[in-house]
């Protein structure tokens, strides 16, 4: 399913992209797509550096703990 989104541009540009024979319907579709796809690498690229950073500190508290505990003995 598809919907219809509406773009105002200057008229002179809808002319130019007529006479070099741009598909700008496609051109938008594609950029939009190519848009989301970024979007979405972006955030799960930020999800995935939280997740290493938090087992990071993890592995830090735990070894730390761990050293302190040895320390005392």
């Amino acid at each position: 399913m598809s919907v219809v989104i509406g773009v105002r541009i200057p008229k002179k540009l809808k002319e130019e992209l007529e006479q070099l024979g741009i598909d700008y319907a496609r051109e938008i579709r594609e950029y939009l797509q190519r848009r989301v796809k970024e979007e979405k690498a972006k955030k799960l690229a930020e999800a995935l550096d939280k997740l290493i950073e938090q087992t990071i500190e993890k592995d830090y508290s735990t070894s730390w703990i761990r050293e302190e505990r040895e320390s005392r003995s």
